[in-house]
């Protein structure tokens, strides 16, 4: 009998309580090896943080998987694609291995499940229908689960931003993957909702712990293959397109980061202060409310997915229905319009009135033309740290 919706419930309880218990002695290990982030330009934190913490998310994905998984097949493998990315990432955080190792051992985890059959050989379009992949399956799955490990990686950088944001689009995963009736994978993306969410009890701000980079490559392994077995490779149309929208804050977070690294010919592994919760504290933003934001972000695309996924927009021929196919359009406006007023016009808003204050103590005759102007080279280079200090500056001596 497949594992039922209480089976992943439980699941998501032992995995979220072993977390919960196990950070601590995480914690006390991180600071007896070494494994501590000092304070640093390009982060937000202001003390150091031991960051061993995807140790005790994996001891509580492991414990969940042993007691409501079967691990004979490919979900064994899973979990031992998950130990090896745990200790590669668990020697990073204590010896910052170079990028080509890491990369390295990033492959060399993802090929243990895609070896076992967790791999993507052919996937379902809207109007496209059946695509096959064939010999090209392994290497593409094993670069997607690559490429999301990097994106969850590169979205930590903040309190319980990476963790949350899993948590979130693991409980999505989990509904999906329990409608196209892949009941092991719903229970896999519940146990690692349950960890994710036992970890922020000593994540959220103020953190004690950080995840480190063997939590956040772990949850993002654990993350695409939970894409792969339970939404991908289903003949369910959208199939490919579901985890993306799920996903969709952290690649949107990596894209953009990329894209302006490559822009001024940066190297794309070389840390900056251009995330989207770098540039919401820069503007002035706390750190709960960076983090309540994105999260918000996060729950509305997911809430988007399960629309796609439940919203009787087509019937089984791909013919659309009228209205329903307006609620969707009108849900998808709705979340674009959410995301370019989150990541650009919110950004753009705050930030003008923070520069007007700058510009207008400097200058009181700056006209409105040259406020702007500022504003737009300020957004494009990222230069926006001395804006906040003279702003806090200016705000503690008018109190």
């Amino acid at each position: 009998m497949p594992p039922s919706t209480w089976d992943a419930a439980a699941a998501a309880a032992v995995a979220a309580l072993v977390v919960v218990f196990l950070t601590p002695i995480a914690v006390r290990l991180a600071r007896r090896v070494g494994a501590v982030d000092e304070p640093r330009a390009r982060g937000l934190s202001d003390r150091p943080m031991p960051r061993l913490g995807g140790v005790a998310i994996f001891a509580g994905v492991l414990v969940g998987a042993i007691l409501f998984l079967p691990l004979d097949g490919p979900f064994g493998a899973i979990l031992a694609g998950a130990a090896v990315i745990t200790v590669v990432g668990a020697l990073d955080d204590v010896f910052e291995l170079s990028a080509p190792v890491k990369l390295l051992g990033q492959i060399v985890a993802a090929l243990i499940p895609v070896l076992e059959g967790v791999r993507v050989e052919d996937f379902t379009l809207p109007f496209v229908h059946r695509v096959e992949l064939g010999d090209l399956g392994i290497p593409l799955t094993v670069l997607g689960i690559v490429l999301i490990m990097n994106v969850v990686n590169f979205s930590d950088g903040v309190d319980g931003l990476a963790a949350g944001v899993c948590a979130i689009a693991a409980a999505a995963f989990v509904v999906i993957a329990f409608d196209l009736e892949r009941a092991n994978a719903a229970v896999l993306a519940a146990i690692i909702a349950g960890a994710a969410l036992g970890f922020l009890v000593h994540n959220f701000h103020p953190a004690t712990v950080f995840m480190g980079d063997c939590g956040s490559n772990l949850l993002g392994l654990l993350l695409a293959c939970v894409a792969v077995e339970g939404t991908v490779k289903t003949q369910a149309v959208l199939a490919l397109v579901l985890p993306l929208v799920v996903l969709a804050v952290p690649f949107l977070d990596t894209t953009f980061v990329v894209l302006k690294r490559l822009k001024y010919r940066q190297p794309v592994y070389q840390a900056d202060r251009e995330h989207f919760h770098h540039r919401m504290d820069r503007i002035g933003f706390s750190t709960r409310r960076t983090v309540l934001y994105l999260y918000a972000w996060t729950l509305m695309l997911a809430g988007l997915a399960l629309a796609l996924r439940f919203v009787p927009y087509s019937d089984n021929g791909g013919r659309l229905h009228a209205g329903w196919s307006s609620v969707m359009v009108a849900l998808g406006l709705v979340a674009v319009v959410a995301s370019v007023y989150l990541v650009y016009v919110l950004e753009i808003l705050k930030f003008k009135r923070l520069n007007t204050i700058r510009l207008r103590r400097i200058r009181p005759d700056a006209s409105e033309v040259e406020i702007d102007s500022d504003v737009v080279a300020r957004l494009e280079t990222g230069e926006f740290d001395a804006v906040r200090r003279e702003t806090e500056e200016f705000e503690r001596l008018r109190s």
